[in-house]
């Protein structure tokens, strides 16, 4: 389970870091159309990679923010039940999510090897598809990654314990 927790907050540590250079790619972008836009002529482009690289950043802090506990909840009825029932619900809750990002990774490698495959490319700056689309499938595994371990913490807690 330890080497499980660390192999997840490492690759969700390198996915971060990757995120952040996305981000700062995009912001660099965004900055440079700006400037040209005024004194010649615009990025050609841009709407595509801003779009792609927001995707990449999204998908890949996704595991990250799960781990941090960054995600909303809203759980006023939850607080009223008792520690055993929340946990049950967490743990229950655990399951449905791991599942659903494992199979939204699933559809997505499946939809990005198609497009690989099919070679398909972007509209303007004819970039192919495929690397996003598989980077927005691991960021999804990667959060699947991090709900099986919050559910087999779950599992391994004691009843004492508090969370």
């Amino acid at each position: 389970m330890v080497i499980l927790d660390r192999i997840s907050h490492y690759l969700n540590q390198i996915l971060i870091c990757i995120a952040g250079l996305f981000l700062i790619a995009m912001i660099f972008l965004t900055c440079a159309n700006v400037f040209l836009r005024f004194v010649w002529i615009p990025v050609s482009g841009t709407f595509e990679l801003m779009g792609y690289f927001g995707a990449v950043v999204t998908a890949f802090v996704l595991g990250y923010t799960q781990i941090r506990r960054g995600h909303i909840a809203v759980d006023i009825v939850v607080l009223r039940f008792s520690k055993r029932a929340q946990r049950i619900l967490n743990a229950i809750n655990n399951v449905i999510c791991m599942v659903f990002f494992a199979l939204a990774a699933w559809q997505i490698s499946k939809y990005a090897t198609n497009l690989w495959e099919t070679g398909e490319v972007t509209e303007t700056l004819q970039i192919i598809y495929y690397p996003f689309t598989y980077g927005v499938a691991l960021g999804c595994a990667a959060l699947s990654l991090v709900f099986l371990i919050d559910f087999l913490k779950l599992l391994m807690k004691k009843e004492g314990d508090e969370e």
